[in-house]
């Protein structure tokens, strides 16, 4: 087998609108296309031997039996592949269940879809799958134990921890959107100018001296103190004499610790004579330059949570601990007791791996005992000086019965700290009682709390921590989304979505964010010039927190390639469905290509509407699927599907008497007459109308005044500025010359359209074709240019997409030779130097039409060529 692709899906796709997480491995089965798993001996066998789990496995085919009744049965290898990627990565502690196997245009070819956690073990997984699959057929030992450890390495790494993950899940079950901005835990919520971050558990509304003041414990003591909250005694060391001579200031028994340490890091407690205070010191000093020696305070451990300056959750803290059996040894004892299924490395898990480390060593020295030491039946040995939960202890609730006193204290010292989300560590003898020195005192603040002991403690009530962050964040119910209005289709989508963030702006008084086939635009600023209308370019928009309004053209590469950029719109057209790009990427057909461009529509939210060209019947026809409301629009006021549509109460806009109308049920409003809108080209053009219609619905949908919308219309000018490579009609003295951006049969025909309505002497045309067309596509957009031009300049992008220059020259002319064999042809295979051609031999009343793949540095070319015209004219009337 070869492994043909390998492709990430991040956001809804092709394959499926609700997993977006998906691998798609495109397999070449070779030989084993002719060899369903019936027809190779042995490989059941060896499948149920190698992975006997897989026969929980259920196949779409609904077989009694499941996957292995299916496999004796026989199918083909690439769905026993997709079965293997999945499980594997469940047996690597991942949580994949989605799966798909489908035949491609290609014999032997399939695509292999599945779901996958971490994008890393997803790739992995496809490669791994594909080996031990070989592995089977051809009956080789594998070890697959190699893979799995493998793939829970990666999951361990790359996972967010318990804490993060809660609060993800938060915002999910709130339907917030979020985004992992690197690999670690720092999380964006929301889109635009409402977005929020949380790295951990800080937020971005966590005050940055709060935190510097958490992360120095000494400088938080000295605050404390003066605010007359018991704290330990304390000093601090620098080196074995500071100890000496400040133990009599500071007795025992005492605690010792890096001033700026974290998750119990250096901590040594309960020090009762100068050697052991000399030796913890050492081993503070491991964590940092600066050392706290302070007293013990005795007593339990707790917890105080506090978000955004309530008190939401108490622990008590017990340390790592193991408990005698009379047998076996205390490391055996530590390996039975990090045998839960509740204990992981790091963060990983609710619970921690305990390791025994110098303070655990130090401990058992103290007590005269070593590792291998045998504890009595139910002796506790306590193996940490500290509690915390990352270093393998445990947790109880305490929240129900905590001292109202005590609940004050705790928020009074976020509010002294200004930290909104902190965690406090106090021990205390008993904290059902006012927290004073006697009882106990305020050990250390932290501005990065963890949530484990909260969400999942040992003992007591689960506390779900995570929903208080959220709504300190995004009060209210808030979302934390903005407007977002997606654009697809095959033609008029770069159009649309600029009128529509035209619109947005002059009408609604939004600041938008848009992304098209010329760039990302940021307030009208072109922050990146390209084709941006894939998924990461739409994150750049949505991440951006100077917009409050989101315009994305989503086209047919970024749906296919990796999904959409987002996971809900509020608004979705699909401009029209015509023959582009097929044959590409195993999209074949209209009706295939209809499957990619519906994604978008099927991503409206219920509340949200999905506008429809009622002229196409492939896009008509999407309604069917959808679950959000509809819109239709069409440039037919006699269309069909659009009376019946507004007498059932739909909203529509369409052209009625030269006016574009919205109709509501049976009202009607009528916005402006065609030929007054700029962008119609005085009603010449029938592709700019049918882009004003659905702008028009949006704008409407967003409830902008009818009159804003009208005056928003008025002021959009077709031009290089505003629509670059739409239709832009430069004015020389003698002739003009349009710059467009048609590269497709129905664009070619739109222009037909354009120029049969267009007066001219001649008609110049300077024509290409994207070479990755299908042979037939390129002979008709030939055939067309020869119908509408009088003269044909063939020009070859610069790109030719493994198409030789020939080649194209020669299906252009098979298409041209079609309708005029005898038509003037001329080959300039550079844009510029074709543009330059067609100036310098324009005759009065000449209209060249250039189909640009340069479209930006074209129009500057162009510019340039009219500047010089009008200085040579400035120079001839001084003469």
């Amino acid at each position: 087998m070869e492994i043909i692709e390998i492709k990430v899906m991040r956001g809804s796709n092709y394959w499926s609108v609700y997993n977006k997480k998906l691998i798609v491995l495109k397999l070449d089965l070779g030989i084993l296309e002719k060899k369903p798993t019936n027809e190779i001996s042995g490989f059941l066998d060896r499948i149920k031997k190698l992975i006997p789990s897989l026969q929980c496995h259920h196949c779409s085919e609904n077989i009694e039996g499941g996957f292995f009744k299916r496999v004796e049965i026989g199918t083909w290898m690439g769905h026993v592949v997709e079965h293997i990627a999945l499980e594997i990565q469940v047996l690597a502690g991942m949580n994949c269940g989605y799966g798909r196997t489908r035949s491609t245009n290609s014999v032997g070819v399939y695509s292999v879809v599945f779901a996958y956690e971490l994008e890393d073990a997803g790739r992995y997984a496809a490669e791994a799958s594909v080996r031990i699959a070989e592995a089977l057929v051809e009956n080789v030992t594998y070890d697959i134990e190699e893979d799995i450890i493998e793939l829970n390495r990666i999951f361990e790494k790359q996972n967010l921890g318990p804490s993060t993950t809660s609060i993800v899940n938060a915002a999910v079950n709130r339907k917030i959107p979020y985004k992992r901005l690197n690999s670690g835990s720092l999380i964006t919520f929301g889109y635009g100018s409402k977005q929020k971050k949380i790295r951990a558990t800080i937020a971005d509304s966590t005050s940055g001296i709060g935190i510097e003041i958490a992360c120095d414990k000494e400088e938080t003591k000295t605050l404390l103190s003066n605010a007359h909250i018991p704290v330990p005694e304390g000093v601090l060391v620098y080196d074995e004499e500071d100890i000496k001579r400040l133990v009599g200031r500071v007795k025992f028994p005492l605690v010792i610790k890096p001033i700026d340490g974290n998750h119990g890091r250096g901590v040594s407690t309960n020090i009762q004579n100068i050697e052991s205070a000399i030796a913890a010191f050492h081993i503070a000093k491991l964590e940092s330059s600066e050392v706290i020696m302070e007293e013990f305070i005795n007593g339990f451990d707790y917890r105080f949570l506090v978000i955004n300056f309530k008190l939401v959750a108490v622990a008590k803290r017990t340390p790592a601990m193991v408990i005698g059996d009379g047998n076996s040894t205390i490391a055996q004892l530590v390996e039975q007791t990090n045998q839960d299924p509740a204990r992981g490395e790091g963060h990983e898990k609710v619970l921690s791996i305990i390791n025994v480390d110098e303070n655990t060593l130090s401990i058992l020295a103290k007590k005269n005992l070593s590792v291998e030491s045998v504890l009595p039946l139910g002796e506790i040995l306590f193996l940490k000086d500290t509690a915390n939960i990352s270093t393998g202890g445990t947790s109880t609730d305490m929240t129900d019965i905590v001292h109202p006193y005590n609940v004050f204290l705790a928020e009074r010292i976020a509010r002294i700290l200004n930290l909104d989300i902190c965690g406090i560590d106090i021990v205390a003898s008993d904290i059902k009682v006012p927290l004073t020195r006697e009882v106990g005192g305020v050990v250390e603040v932290n501005a990065c709390p963890g949530l484990r002991m909260h969400l999942s403690p040992a003992n007591g009530l689960a506390r779900n921590v995570a929903e208080p962050i959220m709504e300190m964040m995004f009060p209210d119910n808030d979302n934390g989304r903005i407007p977002l209005i997606a654009v697809t289709g095959t033609n008029g989508k770069t159009t649309t979505t600029r009128l529509i963030a035209h619109l947005a702006k002059h009408a609604g008084g939004y600041k938008v964010g848009y992304t098209t086939t010329d760039g990302i635009y940021i307030q009208d600023h072109a922050i990146y010039y390209g084709d941006c209308t894939g998924p990461m370019s739409a994150e750049t928009v949505l991440l951006d927190p100077t917009i409050d309004f989101a315009v994305l053209e989503c086209a047919r590469g970024g749906i296919v390639r990796s999904g959409l950029g987002f996971d809900t719109c509020d608004i979705s057209i699909v401009t029209n469905i015509t023959e582009d790009h097929l044959g590409l990427k195993d999209i074949h057909t209209l009706e295939e290509m209809a499957k990619v461009k519906i994604v978008v529509p099927l991503s409206t939210k219920e509340s949200g509407y999905a506008i429809l060209n009622a002229d196409d019947d492939l896009v008509y026809n999407m309604r069917d699927e959808l679950d959000c409301n509809i819109a239709l629009f069409s440039i037919d006021q006699e269309n069909k599907r659009v009376k019946k549509h507004c007498e059932e109460g739909g909203l529509a806009a369409f052209v009625e008497n030269g006016y574009l109308t919205i109709c509501k049920g049976k009202w009607k409003t009528q916005i402006n007459k065609i030929i007054d809108i700029p962008l119609s080209l005085n009603g010449r053009s029938g592709c700019m109308i049918k882009n004003l219609l659905p702008a028009t619905l949006v704008g409407v949908i967003q409830n902008f005044s009818i009159n804003d919308i009208r005056e928003a219309l008025q002021s959009f000018i077709p031009s290089p500025l505003q629509t670059p490579g739409r239709m832009n009609i430069f004015n020389f003295k003698e002739f003009d010359l349009m710059i467009d951006y048609a590269h497709n049969i129905d664009g070619f025909m739109e222009l037909k359209k354009f120029l049969d309505k267009t007066g001219a002497s001649a008609k110049i045309g300077i024509i290409s074709v994207a070479g990755d067309r299908r042979d037939e596509d390129i002979r008709i957009m030939g055939s067309l240019s020869a119908e509408m031009f009088d003269e044909i300049i063939i020009r070859h992008d610069e790109d030719m997409r493994g198409m030789p220059e020939e080649e194209m020259t020669r299906l252009l002319m098979e298409g041209i030779n079609r309708v005029n064999a005898d038509l003037s042809v001329k080959i300039i295979s550079d844009e510029f130097q074709a543009i330059q051609y067609a100036i310098d031999n324009a005759k009065k009343g000449h209209f060249i039409t250039l189909c640009s793949e340069k479209v930006l540095e074209s129009i500057e070319y162009l510019e340039n060529a009219k500047a010089k015209e009008a200085n040579s004219e400035m120079v001839l009337v001084n003469a």
